[in-house]
Parts: C-alpha cells; sequence; structure tokens
C-alpha cells in the first residue's frame, strides 16, 4: 500500500493513535505512547516511500512493544515500582530490527510485573482488561500487548513468552500469539525473568501479520550467546490461507490425550473437537499420542523459572539498580536492600523471589532444583518422540492454549496455584524450546462470546510450516463457523 500511495504510514499512524486515545482509557493496555516520535518515524517512511526505498514488509506498520523490551528513549518499567524511572541506555536487538526495517513503535504496554503472572492484574500500574468483555483479565504476561491488538489499537505488538505469556493472552484475547524456537530471536535488551526460558515473540491480529513481524526479529545477534544462526526465509512457505488449507492432506496432526482432559471448560473442549473435525474434513491425519510426563510441567516450570528469576532479580536492590528506600529510614545496609525491595516488588514477585531463593539453597537443590531439571528433560524427550518417532514423525501438535476462557477479573488473584494452572498447556512448549502459535479457535464460554485459544506447537526452527499450518487451519475453521 505504501508502495502504491494507497495509503501511507501517517494515516496509519494516526488511525493507531486515535484509536489508543478512544479506547485505552477503558483498557489501560499502553503504560507509555509516543506520538510525537512516531509521526516523525512514520513521516520519515513515507518520505523513503516516495523515493521507492522501501523494501519491508512491516515499513509503516504501527508496532506496540512489551515494557520489558528496552528502547532508548522514554522508559522500561517492567509495570514495577522497582524500575518506575528506568530510561534504557540501549535498544533492544528485536526492537531495533522493527525500526530499521522501518515500523513505528507507538507505545509500550502494560503487563504482569517483570512477566510473572498469567492475567495482568500484577501491575504496579493498573490491571489491563480484556477488549472483548471489560470484566475479564486479558491473560499475562504480554497483557497490554494483546489487548491492544484485540482492541484494533495495532495490528502487531512484541511480547515476551516465559511460560505462556504471548500464547495465552492471545487465546484470551482472540488474537494470534506466536513464540519461535528458544533462540530464534535476540534476548539482548530484553529484561531476564527465567533466561533459559525466556523468548520475545508477537501478538498480531493475523498469522500474516505474526509471521511478517517474526521474520524481522529473528536472526543470529552476538549480543546473545544463546541466539541461533538457523535461516529463517518462512515468508515463501506461508502463501494464502486457502492454499495452505488445501494442503492439509500431507499434515499429521498429533492430539495428545492429556489435552482431552476433564477438566477443561466444555468450551475448549468444544474447540478443540471442531479444529479436529475441521482437519479430517480437509484430509490431515489425526494422531493421538500421549505426552506422560506433562503432569510435572507445572511443578518442574515454576522451581526452574523462579530460581532462575531470584538469580535475575538480585540486581534489584535499590543500589546497583532501582528504587532506593530512604537512606535516613536505613539503619543498615540490609535494611536499606530489605526496605527497597519490600518498596520496589509486587507480592507475586516477592513470592516467586522467595520460592526460587528457596530451592537453590542449601539442602534443598538437589531436592528440587536438580529434580526439575530432570523432569525438564523427559518432558522435552516426550515432544522428541511425537516428532522424531517413526510411527508417529508428526507436523505438528494441536491444544488449547489454556483449560478456560477468560476468567473474572479478581477472580483468581487470592489463589495463586489455581492461577498457575492456567499455564498447563504453556509452559512444557518452553520447557523443550519449542515454536508454537495461538491461533483464534472460536468462541464460548458465556454467551458464547469469549474467544477460545488453540495452540499449534511445531519442531525446532520449523516455524515455516507451523505458520502455514496455523495459517491454513484458521482459514478452516473460519469457513466451518459460517
Amino acid at each position: 500500500m505504501l508502495e502504491t500511495r494507497s495509503d501511507s504510514a501517517e494515516r496509519a499512524t494516526i488511525n493507531a493513535l486515535h484509536t489508543i486515545q478512544g479506547r485505552d482509557g477503558e483498557i489501560n493496555a499502553f503504560l507509555q505512547v509516543f506520538e510525537d516520535r512516531a509521526m516523525e518515524q512514520a513521516r520519515a517512511i513515507d518520505a523513503q516511500a516516495e523515493a521507492g526505498e522501501v523494501t519491508s514488509p512491516v515499513a509503516g506498520m504501527p508496532i506496540a512493544i512489551k515494557d520489558n523490551i528496552c528502547l532508548d528513549y522514554g522508559r522500561t518499567t517492567c509495570a514495577s515500582r522497582m524500575l518506575e524511572h528506568y530510561e534504557s541506555p540501549f535498544t533492544a536487538t528485536a526492537a531495533q530490527r522493527l525500526i530499521d526495517a522501518g515500523a513505528v513503535i507507538v507505545g509500550k504496554t502494560n503487563l504482569d510485573e517483570f512477566a510473572m503472572g498469567s492475567s495482568g492484574e500484577h501491575s504496579a500500574f493498573g490491571p489491563t482488561r480484556n477488549p472483548r468483555d471489560l470484566t475479564r483479565v486479558p491473560g499475562g504476561s504480554s497483557s497490554g500487548s494483546a489487548a491492544a491488538v484485540a482492541a484494533g489499537m495495532v495490528p502487531a505488538a512484541l511480547g515476551s513468552d516465559t511460560g505462556g505469556s504471548i500464547r495465552q493472552p492471545a487465546g484470551f484475547c482472540g488474537v494470534v500469539g506466536f513464540k519461535p524456537t528458544y533462540g530464534r530471536v535476540s534476548r539482548s535488551g530484553l529484561v531476564a525473568f527465567a533466561s533459559s526460558l525466556d523468548q520475545i515473540g508477537v501478538l498480531a491480529d493475523s498469522v500474516e501479520h505474526a509471521a511478517q513481524v517474526g521474520a524481522v526479529i529473528c536472526g543470529y545477534d552476538p549480543a546473545d550467546a544463546t541466539s541461533s544462526d538457523a535461516p529463517v526465509g518462512w515468508e515463501a512457505q506461508l502463501g494464502e490461507p486457502s492454499r495452505a488449507l488445501s494442503g492439509a492432506a500431507s499434515w499429521r496432526v498429533a492430539i495428545p490425550r492429556e489435552a482431552r482432559s476433564e477438566a477443561n471448560d466444555p468450551a475448549v473442549t468444544e474447540a478443540l473437537e471442531r479444529a479436529e473435525r475441521t482437519l479430517r474434513a480437509h484430509g490431515a491425519t489425526i494422531v493421538d499420542v500421549e505426552l506422560p510426563h506433562s503432569s510435572h510441567a507445572i511443578a518442574a516450570y515454576y522451581i526452574v523459572s523462579s530460581a532462575e528469576a531470584s538469580s535475575n532479580l538480585a540486581r534489584f536492590d535499590g543500589v546497583r539498580y532501582g528504587r532506593r528506600a530512604s537512606l535516613e529510614t536505613s539503619e543498615t545496609l540490609l535494611d536499606l536492600y530489605e526496605r527497597s525491595r519490600a518498596e520496589g516488588l509486587g507480592p507475586e514477585v516477592q513470592r516467586r523471589i522467595m520460592l526460587g531463593t528457596h530451592v537453590l539453597s542449601s539442602g534443598y537443590y538437589d531436592a528440587y532444583y536438580a529434580t526439575a531439571l530432570k523432569a525438564r528433560r523427559v518432558i522435552k524427550g516426550d515432544y522428541d518422540r511425537v516428532f522424531d518417532a517413526a510411527a508417529a514423525a508428526c507436523d505438528a501438535i494441536l491444544m488449547p492454549s489454556s483449560p478456560t476462557p477468560a476468567f473474572r477479573l479478581g477472580e483468581m488473584v487470592s489463589d495463586p496455584m489455581t492461577m498457575y494452572l492456567q499455564d498447563i498447556y504453556t509452559v512444557s512448549v518452553n520447557l523443550a524450546g519449542l515454536p508454537a502459535i495461538t491461533i483464534r479457535g472460536g468462541l464460548g464460554g458465556p454467551s458464547d462470546a469469549l474467544p477460545i485459544g488453540l495452540q499449534l506447537i511445531g519442531r525446532p526452527f520449523d516455524e515455516g510450516r507451523l505458520l502455514g499450518m496455523a495459517s491454513g487451519l484458521e482459514c478452516g475453521l473460519e469457513q466451518s463457523a459460517s
């Protein structure tokens, strides 16, 4: 559209900013909006388009950035009082690649503090509300990014996914949530929660936009020793959704027995069955499999992630980084640490730091942390067998992104264990380092009005096939609904 001048980056940005201004007061998706800077970026892109210099598919696209991803302007708060006034001196690699490709960064989005949460209610700056139903949560921790896309404020946003923080809110809000393979996207400039699990990804209004943005942010980065140099190039594999669906006869899709749990909400069960019927109707082979160690995933995840969080967040002590308590009321250095962290960190972050410190402590390390690492390895082995065994050799695994539709604000805040179980279908993917994508599975729940998310999980570094299958399946589900 920029090349043909049928639209402009400036008009697209103005529309995005007007939508944010009109709707965000009730949703609270954004912590900062960069109106002036966004307009400057948009006009620069239009000037490039006039000169015939636009080559990127994301050029001129308004995009939001989760506020645990650094920009060298504005603030990077992680939705925490601890970093309320922090200004990063550098920009995250993923964000810089978008800027270099001509994307227009319109603002930073709300999140559960330090990306620790599954509902969007743990932000120090107030909860985000689900645009589909303002009485319900948008999911977390990428709550603001999911809500911004669902409300039509932006067509795409960056999020981070440590245990489902892109895919679960995408399902709750009825958008697409794409988590690439661990190592696909540089973590340089992502404020660390759990370094062996964290991965930057995309929330978008379509699989196509998720693929386009994902292709820009992926790639090797010398600033991140865990980043991969595996080639991207999946745009050619995506194609038109209807064309992707026409190739479904060659797909082998696994559905784990564990995904058919009686604990699922009936609407989730119906969405999964509808997807299975759609796949069969277009010739796909459905393979029943087991992930026998998936019942250990929640325990393993919360031990590993909390242990890594305890280590990563130790720097926020009020001396080296972050909010500092009054020196006048702090009698000792230890007292200063305690007061600073008590004032700067919310209850969910404190809970996870204490859990992580406990499982790493002398006498408990082997019983908890070392055991969780062993469980992580066997969980990954379950996935390896589904993808690699000659008897199965599946192309993707289909399961829900959450056992329920979006729940009401405040419904689970006082019951963290029940909240943690919302991640039952997502955390194992991070433990195994696999790519996965949430698509719209239809509507359900009260009055059949709440989005239901379905998740496709792929082989490592096989995002091209995964995105093509996601595009085709979503097209098939839309056709069956109409």
